[in-house]
């Protein structure tokens, strides 16, 4: 277990238990149905290494969210870029989820980092990432129980 103070002030890390098996929060973090129901529409996303994708951001206008598969390995760990299109001069981030079991169900730990916490506009981004993940991690359990 990480305590705060072994956190990285300059990522986002937010773990969160599930009943489910790994398979089962695995399928809800690479199939883009289910993706789609917890956190947004993607373009072309398949958990295979090297693939580039889009998320759909339900804004109006909409805005796109560019990424990159890095690491895929079910149902254990995936990894992506992270680069909001919106962004004057965007940042390149990345995204991990690490599953692991634990007990009768599932520890999935999600980690956002690449922020430069010196920039003012580097620190709000992942201030407000952070409560976005804190908000949408509910919604992916809801998402759990109906797979």
């Amino acid at each position: 277990m990480i305590s705060d103070s072994e956190l990285d002030p300059a990522a986002v890390e937010i773990g969160s238990f599930f009943p489910q098996s790994p398979d089962t929060v695995w399928r809800a973090l690479t199939e883009p149905e289910l993706i789609e129901r917890w956190l947004m529409g993607s373009v072309g996303f398949a958990a295979s290494v090297g693939t580039h994708f889009i998320f759909v951001v339900p804004t109006q206008p909409t805005a796109e969210i560019a990424c990159e598969v890095l690491t895929a390995r079910p149902p254990e760990q995936l990894t992506y870029t992270w680069v909001d299109l919106r962004a004057e001069r965007p940042a390149r981030w990345v995204v991990d989820w690490t599953i692991q079991p634990q007990g009768h169900g599932t520890r999935l730990l999600l980690t956002q980092s690449g922020f430069d916490i010196d920039n003012r506009r580097q620190k709000m981004a992942r201030n407000a990432l952070e409560r976005g993940w804190k908000a949408v991690l509910p919604r992916f359990g809801e998402v759990l129980d109906g797979v």
